[in-house]
């Protein structure tokens, strides 16, 4: 399986799972179906998280069909663009499902400010994923009759979307264009790492045995923090990696990042889905916690380090793929 293959296996999850999350997220307003809102929430913020190895797979996908007959360059460009746009209203999309999962379990809910954000923010990523579907296929599916070079015809929605979507080339470029902004954005993904951890670490610590006299109901309140620090982390590490996409999705490295990352979304939702978090959420001082929610803690960590571990080790495994 090369880059080409992945991406092609990868692309439909973030078109069809917008698409049947947001026709849920409406039916679960008739009736107020609020079971049917938060599955439709988790959809969102699922399909959210998996677009991210979507979208680092495109790159390599590029480099593999580059230069093979019958690819327009211009079809990749703008197929790229609409890919960048789409995934940064998908990626606002699944924060703001995630922030109104937590605020349902909070007294008094989620405001229908925060439900109607969410309803605007999914429709408009919905499109914008439909549209990078389409534009993806007209690179080995062009339009009947349309003659190699010739200048690329915009529907109606394209007309009205194009103009917002980036130039690839030049939003790369932007992102090295200076030292101090990589150095700031680097700087940034270590807070939201040190966020996470810190507070992440200190949950599962306990679930495991570990400072037993402290309650785990007042550490759970601090999950804000490690969420926030993780929203960081997935905007800074997005624009490190279009700063330079080759260099990424060419380092084994990387992918065993990618791979932890979704791994530990799994691992989430094995610990919130599955009644485990309801059975340790008022664990007391001196109480133990239950052997599975033990094992899902170790288990996080264990995905945590192995993050850091294969972040720290990019620079050491630059050119280790081959496309």
């Amino acid at each position: 399986m090369n880059f080409d293959h992945l991406h092609l296996l990868l692309n439909h999850v973030p078109i069809i799972g917008f698409f049947v999350g947001v026709g849920l997220f409406v039916a679960s307003f008739t009736g107020s179906n609020e079971d049917l809102r938060r599955s439709s929430l988790i959809i969102f913020a699922v399909v959210s998280l998996l677009t991210i190895p979507t979208f680092v797979s495109g790159v390599g996908a590029d480099r593999t069909i580059a230069g093979q007959a019958g690819i327009s360059d211009a079809l990749v460009r703008r197929h790229e663009g609409a890919a960048m746009l789409g995934l940064w209203f998908v990626m606002a999309t699944g924060a703001a499902a995630v922030v109104v999962l937590w605020r349902s379990q909070r007294p008094g809910g989620a405001s229908r400010g925060n439900l109607a954000t969410v309803l605007a923010l999914a429709l408009v990523a919905s499109i914008l994923m439909g549209r990078t579907g389409n534009t993806g296929g007209d690179i080995r599916h062009p339009e009947p009759g349309a003659a190699a070079g010739a200048p690329i015809t915009e529907g109606i929605v394209g007309s009205i979307v194009h103009p917002f979507e980036p130039a690839p080339d030049g939003f790369t470029n932007l992102m090295v264009a200076n030292k101090w902004w990589w150095a700031f954005m680097m700087v940034l993904h270590f807070i939201g790492l040190s966020l996470i951890i810190g507070v992440v670490g200190v949950i599962n610590l306990r679930i495991m045995g570990f400072a037993r006299e402290l309650p785990l109901a007042p550490l759970h309140r601090l999950l804000p923090l490690a969420m926030a620090g993780l929203g960081i982390n997935i905007v800074t590490g997005m624009l490190a990696f279009i700063g330079m996409p080759t260099y990424y999705t060419a380092d084994i490295a990387f992918w065993f990042k990618i791979a932890a990352l979704m791994l530990l979304g799994l691992n989430a939702a094995v610990f919130y889905l599955t009644g485990i978090f309801h059975r340790v959420e008022r664990l007391a001082p001196g109480e133990d916690a239950t052997l599975s929610a033990k094992i899902v803690a170790a288990s996080a960590l264990a995905l945590w380090f192995t993050v850091i571990i294969a972040g720290r080790y990019i620079q050491h495994f630059e050119d280790s793929l081959r496309f």
